[in-house]
């Protein structure tokens, strides 16, 4: 498909897969990330508590920032050329001019309160970042909104926590060399155990998540911590432990 046959769709989980479909006739190795995600992983396409996704946000390989700009430029969209050329080899900001919809590209790594690898494992799943990935880059923000929440007990919802759901060595392995990223997973999860009495889940929704929530937490604290994570422990909260993500330089939120 030539993604300049066609501009941009106006339902954003289409739209991705429009241009996952041409990135991969292009060579170009492309998965959604955040809300769109969260949909595209669904069993048949509809996640247990649906929220309107308004932007979209796709990542790429290392290295590959600059095919993936010239595909999105064919495909109708126009870039943010200082920010682009500023932070391209990292992230590139997009939008789609007759919707103002906003299309994120996070090059090899998702970055926003903290950092969370893609690369190595981006071609595990056929249209999105993997579901360990896709959580994570949930967990790792400080300040979660109602839509974060939704996306993530939709999740575990979905995921049982083992090797045929969400993988906890894999979290859990990157939260025991960061401690940085473990307190803020760790805080994020006992958040939405916090919240589940008062979210939409039915009671058998709530206590499969409940467990499912406590079974990733108990990983994340049962796995053997680095060195530099014994030693930043030591500090604790009386140093900020994350970035502070600015809007306007970071463009919206997944």
């Amino acid at each position: 498909m030539d993604p300049a046959d066609s501009g941009p769709l106006e339902d954003p989980v289409a739209e991705a897969r429009r241009l996952i479909a041409a990135a991969t006739e292009q060579g170009l190795l492309m998965r959604a990330l955040g809300g769109v995600a969260v949909y595209l992983l669904a069993p048949d396409g509809k996640p247990r508590l649906a929220r309107r996704v308004k932007d979209i946000d796709v990542a790429v390989p290392r290295g590959t920032g600059r095919p993936a700009a010239r595909l999105l430029e064919q495909a109708g969209y126009v870039g943010d050329q200082m920010f682009n050329a500023l932070h391209g080899s990292r992230r590139l900001l997009f939008i789609d001019p007759a919707r103002e919809r906003h299309l994120d590209v996070f090059v090899g790594e998702f970055s926003m309160c903290h950092e969370i690898p893609l690369t190595a494992r981006l071609d595990r799943a056929p249209l999105s970042v993997p579901p360990e990935e896709l959580l994570l880059s949930k967990l790792q923000i400080v300040e979660a909104t109602a839509n974060d929440q939704s996306d993530m007990y939709s999740m575990f919802v979905q995921y049982e926590i083992g090797p045929a759901g969400l993988d906890p060595s894999f979290v859990a392995g990157l939260c025991a060399r960061d401690w940085g990223l473990w307190r803020t997973c760790t805080g994020s999860i006992d958040r939405l155990l916090a919240n589940l009495e008062s979210s939409p889940l039915d009671p058998g929704e709530a206590s499969r998540v409940q467990a499912r929530l406590e079974a990733l937490r108990g990983h994340l604290e049962a796995e053997p911590k680095t060195m530099k994570w014994r030693l930043r422990s030591q500090v604790g909260d009386k140093v900020r432990w994350y970035q502070q993500p600015d809007e306007e330089q970071d463009g919206s939120r997944p």
